[in-house]
């Protein structure tokens, strides 16, 4: 008789090897900018394209990704993305011009989209045990946390024995492997379907809304900002008249969810910032090479998964999931605030690695306690919905986050510089204050935590199933929803 445990952690590895290249190609194009562009003649001011094309097609989709994997199957959801997501590699490493390279990493994004909206989905419906879950979401956290600095290590390394185009090609074989496993040992579903009505109209003003507020945000362009808040109020006014929406209002009433995604975006603002800005100070101030600087911040990745993998688990036995959270986050708000102590003398073990713990550690018992917490309220019928929802929180607050923080990282240097202060010298003043507002955003989830989950008796308030609504039975949807509602949150 096969061993349930021992096929759930084979599909668990295939969702987490498909987490990984999603987020492995949101940075290893970065190091490969400058080969790109000698090789297909970019011009600069649409170089950074490369970069912004793979994170608009990648955040436009997921919400509505996730919704989609709810009736069609959140498996055949990530197998489909990978396969897109494997395909556009192929193209963009045969990419013969700027154009068709920027398309096919739109595409690549969309596919990275289909496959990582649903993965928190799958792995709740593998584990619905708390200690299974636990563990399992340790494991995917780590896989998110690793994945921006393999991807800056693999595209340095990569880039220089074999050529950019190999930066792209190396997805096509591991690619392949996880779709033909995927398949072979990912749990068979029966989803409703979509032959039923589907809020199309819903989902156009959403994904172009999304797609438009990640290009303002990446771009500063402030047009298409004002045409992405358009879009988005049209996508609610939608949702509250849709018979089918793709994500009813109702949901909104849900402290748990609004508050936990909420603070994962704050956190996860935070995040990007520290890793980004880490790895420029280590290249810029401290004169590390890329692969250098990548590996400079392995020990962040590592810890984040020993910690989230063995301690978080027991330690939320114990305090439960809000009391690990809030240990977590004043740990990163404690590394984030040291890291904005430190000046242009100070070296990578003195300097920066107090602080990598500290981030290491509280990284570890906050991300998986934030995914428990936000996927608590999901049901069969809508965790690839809640899954989408936290995706889409997770992109939208750290590219907000890194956006603004890195602009007053630039402005305070360019101030520094004006007056006369020695570039080394003028980066960190410009780290230093992004790491410090850094922090003060881990602060804002910290108090997000401690006001939204930390007050007893707060209960968990699914999300109405959309399908009971399309069927002609929206107050069962309500009254469904109400009833689950005296589930205690498992924070407590």
């Amino acid at each position: 008789m096969p061993d349930p445990a021992r096929g759930h952690g084979r599909a668990l590895a295939v969702i987490c090897a498909a987490t990984l290249m999603t987020i492995v190609d949101e940075t290893v194009a970065t190091v490969a900018v400058p080969s790109i562009q000698r090789d297909l003649g970019f011009d600069p001011a649409a170089l950074t394209w490369v970069v912004n094309a793979y994170l608009v097609g990648f955040g436009g989709f997921l919400l509505l990704a996730g919704r989609l994997g709810d009736l069609v199957g959140r498996g055949r959801m990530l197998l489909a993305g990978m396969a897109l997501f494997t395909a556009a590699s192929l193209a963009c490493g045969l990419a013969p011009g700027p154009t068709w390279l920027v398309v096919a990493r739109f595409v690549q994004g969309v596919g990275g989209a289909l496959a990582t909206a649903v993965a928190l989905g799958m792995i709740a419906a593998l584990y619905p045990d708390d200690a299974g879950r636990g563990r399992a979401m340790g494991t995917y956290a780590f896989m998110g946390a690793v994945g921006a600095s393999t991807g800056l290590v693999l595209g340095g390394l990569v880039t220089a024995a074999l050529g950019w185009r190999w930066a792209f090609f190396v997805n096509v074989p591991i690619g392949l492997v996880v779709v033909v496993a995927g398949l072979r040992v990912l749990p068979r579903e029966t989803p409703p379907g979509i032959d039923r009505s589907v809020d199309w109209p819903g989902a156009v003003l959403l994904v172009a809304g999304l797609m438009a507020l990640v290009g303002a945000i990446v771009t500063g362009a402030w047009p298409v900002g004002v045409a992405a808040g358009v879009l988005l109020v049209g996508f609610v006014v939608r949702q509250a008249r849709a018979a089918d929406p793709i994500l009813p209002l109702g949901a909104l009433r849900s402290r748990v969810l609004v508050g936990s995604n909420l603070a994962h975006a704050c956190f996860v603002g935070a995040m990007f910032t520290f890793q980004f800005l880490v790895t420029l100070h280590l290249q810029q101030v401290l004169g590390f090479s890329a692969a250098q600087a990548g590996l400079g911040i392995v020990p962040v990745a590592a810890g984040i998964a020993l910690v989230a993998t063995l301690v978080a688990p027991r330690v939320s036995a114990r305090v439960g999931q809000a009391a690990t959270l809030v240990v977590g986050l004043v740990l990163v708000v404690a590394g984030l605030a040291l890291l904005g102590r430190v000046s242009a003398q100070s070296g990578y073990w003195a300097g920066l690695f107090p602080s990598v713990v500290l981030f290491a550690v509280g990284g570890g018992l906050t991300l998986p306690a934030m995914m428990i917490v936000a996927m608590s309220g999901a049901t069969p019928r809508t965790m690839g919905l809640t899954s989408g929802l936290l995706n889409t929180s997770q992109q939208v607050g750290g590219a907000v986050g890194l956006a603004a923080l890195s602009a007053v990282a630039a402005a305070t240097t360019a101030g520094a510089l004006g007056e006369g202060a020695p570039p080394a010298t003028a980066l960190v003043a410009g780290y230093a204050l992004a790491w410090t507002l850094a922090a003060g955003l881990a602060g804002v989830a910290l108090l997000v935590v401690v006001v939204v989950l930390l007050v007893p008796g707060v209960r968990t308030r699914p999300i109405p199933d959309p399908a009971e609504r399309a069927e002609g039975r929206p107050e069962q949807a309500e009254e469904r929803a109400e009833q689950a509602e005296e589930r205690p949150c498992p924070a407590h």
